[in-house]
């Protein structure tokens, strides 16, 4: 690896070694409906934040649920603190995934193509500093 590159993964590190986040990629539902659901808890405190997905009826809930779980767990694993009150969700960045195109059947022989879509979901989480 060159000099350049080198020093480039290095400032990466760092800046992860700061971070608290998880990922979840290749999940089954479409962006569309995983960033109406995000939208919910963006910039929300992190107990309000699991509050309202334990509670929302959507399925992307379950799954956002179960990310911010795992990104409190690895801020307590870098920090060695219990989440506090001070902890909220800085960001919730969907990306679209990979698309399974498929065919249904249609009147007269013909067919549509049907996109089943998936996405990946990257939640950051931030100290509130006062």
């Amino acid at each position: 690896m060159g000099k350049r590159k080198h020093e480039y993964a290095e400032k990466l590190k760092e800046k992860r070694a700061n971070t608290y986040y998880a990922i979840l990629r290749d999940c089954p539902t479409s962006p569309r409906k995983m960033n109406q659901v995000a939208a919910l808890i963006r910039g929300l405190a992190v107990d309000k934040a699991l509050n309202v997905l334990k509670y929302n009826t959507r399925e992307a809930a379950g799954r956002l649920e179960k990310l911010l779980k795992s990104a409190i767990n690895n801020y307590e694993q870098k920090t060695g603190q219990p989440a506090n009150e001070n902890l909220y969700v800085k960001t919730v960045k969907v990306d679209g995934g990979f698309q399974l195109k498929r065919l249904r059947s249609a009147p007269q022989g013909r067919a549509y193509r049907i996109r089943k879509r998936s996405n990946h979901v990257t939640l950051i989480l931030d100290i509130k500093n006062k």
